[in-house]
């Protein structure tokens, strides 16, 4: 299974009104900042993560390249519209400031394939607070979906040590959600996907052959086995666990040799896979068919993977673990109003307060990552300054390397972070940034976070560290 990500040519998704993906208090507070006045005043909001969640020592940015779509498609419908007054959801006043909406703002963030830990600003969106506020809830929904699912791909590569895996997915996920984790994978690490709609919309190579129901059609297993060869040809994969698997990989391998060539694979989806694919492997090799490989299924997570190390496996598909993000099937990740403008005309830092652990860091931040003399990371720095220059000064001083883009530009998209070829250059980046984190950050083990997150307030020169 040796496949690039992004090889077949994407087919955009139909662009749907996104607008009404939202929770009603999004429009509720639009109405109340309009009547009072303050809905134009200049706001910063940040997207990140008070903590990671429990067992993940990184997470990974994914879902950029959907958010993009998704923004320039927050656009009202004169049907939206409809609605929304028919539901009594807001006045007049609100609906008219609706019908003209569209996000004019300026979004800067993480790329999409970088790790991040704690605190980490993923997303920075500038705007008035009226543009900034509403496009919150489409924002998280994205991001705490994709970077959940994309964390759990990157652990399992990281246990498949190079073999390659595949998103089996579909069928345990909202069909929707399925197509968005199998994007998110490939940015995990993820080589391709069974699903055909996500290999449509964004060049996933696809993968499949059949499955037991194939073989129960037939009137004997040998039959459905060359029935499948003489379809498919002598390099698919057999599924050979319908019966007695020993009998199953005989078959297989004569079926291909019938038909003139060598079978491509086995796969196995039942039974102690340790030792089903040890004894597999000798067979086959006592077959002489040595090139026949073994690709493993059922239920399989990144413990499960690693525990398949020392078997002879060539290539893993992952399902229902991939998709909910095995175990956390969110990124725990937030949206707060950092900075605002003020009645005075200036810019004010604002934080929450709240006791439980939701208390937020105020000030926009501009991130980076020190790197030491070795190429490893050993922390994640995030400045509080008042101009951008200043924030990279103070980066470039630390020896750390900016970890922000920008993604949208006066409510321009920068078309290099969507489309085709963005979702392959997402997971060259993935692999670069995570091999920069310690050893430590690999380990599948609960531990702390892979670098400590350090604040530093340029105004006050205070820093703190997380």
């Amino acid at each position: 299974m040796t496949i690039t990500p992004g090889a077949l040519p994407a087919s955009p998704p139909t662009a749907l009104s996104t607008s009404l993906m939202t929770d009603m208090y999004e429009l509720t507070m639009l109405q109340s900042a309009l009547r009072a006045g303050t809905a134009q005043r200049e706001s910063v909001f940040e997207l990140f993560g008070r903590k990671l969640p429990a067992s993940r020592r990184f997470g990974v940015v994914a879902g950029t390249g959907r958010l993009l779509d998704a923004v320039e498609a927050f656009t009202f419908t004169s049907e939206q519209i409809d609605f929304l007054r028919r539901a009594g959801v807001v006045d007049d006043t609100t609906l008219d400031f609706l019908r003209d909406y569209r996000f004019r703002g300026t979004i800067r963030g993480y790329a999409e394939g970088e790790c991040y830990v704690a605190g980490s600003p993923l997303l920075t969106v500038e705007g008035t607070f009226a543009e900034a506020c509403i496009i919150e809830t489409l924002a998280l929904s994205i991001y705490n979906y994709d970077c959940a699912v994309a964390s759990a791909a990157s652990r399992m590569t990281i246990a498949a040590h190079g073999r390659p895996c595949a998103d089996f997915g579909a069928r345990r996920a909202h069909e929707e959600a399925a197509i968005a984790a199998a994007r998110a994978a490939v940015v995990g690490g993820f080589a391709a996907t069974s699903n055909l709609e996500a290999g449509m919309r964004y060049g996933i190579p696809t993968v499949g052959t059949s499955a037991h129901s194939f073989t129960l059609l037939h009137d004997s297993e040998e039959e459905a086995f060359a029935a499948q060869v003489a379809s498919l040809g002598t390099g698919t994969t057999i599924l050979v666990d319908t019966y007695d698997i020993a009998t199953g990989v005989e078959r297989a391998v004569r079926a291909a040799r019938d038909a003139g060539g060598e079978l491509g694979a086995v796969r196995l989806d039942s039974g102690d896979l340790v030792a089903e694919a040890f004894k597999v492997r000798a067979q086959l090799d006592a077959l002489g068919a040595t090139s026949t490989k073994i690709t493993v299924t059922n239920d399989l997570d990144e413990h499960a993977i690693a525990a398949l190390g020392a078997a002879p496996v060539d290539s893993y598909g992952v399902g229902t673990k991939l998709v909910t993000g095995s175990g956390r099937p969110t990124a725990a990740l937030v949206y707060k109003l950092v900075e605002r403008r003020g009645a005075d005309g200036e810019m004010a830092e604002v934080a929450k307060f709240s006791s439980g652990g939701k208390a937020t860091v105020g000030g926009r931040k501009w991130a980076g990552r020190v790197i030491d003399g070795a190429g490893t990371a050993t922390e994640e720095l995030l400045v509080s300054a008042s101009t951008e220059a200043e924030g990279l000064a103070a980066l470039a001083e630390a020896g750390a390397r900016p970890l922000q883009v920008p993604l949208v530009v006066d409510g321009t998209i920068v078309e290099e972070h969507r489309g085709e070829g963005a979702l392959a250059a997402a997971a060259q980046r993935h692999q670069a940034s995570r091999a920069e984190l310690p050893y430590e950050a690999w380990r599948l083990s609960d531990g702390d976070a892979a670098i400590p997150t350090r604040y530093l307030d340029l105004d006050g020169r205070t820093a703190t560290r997380r």
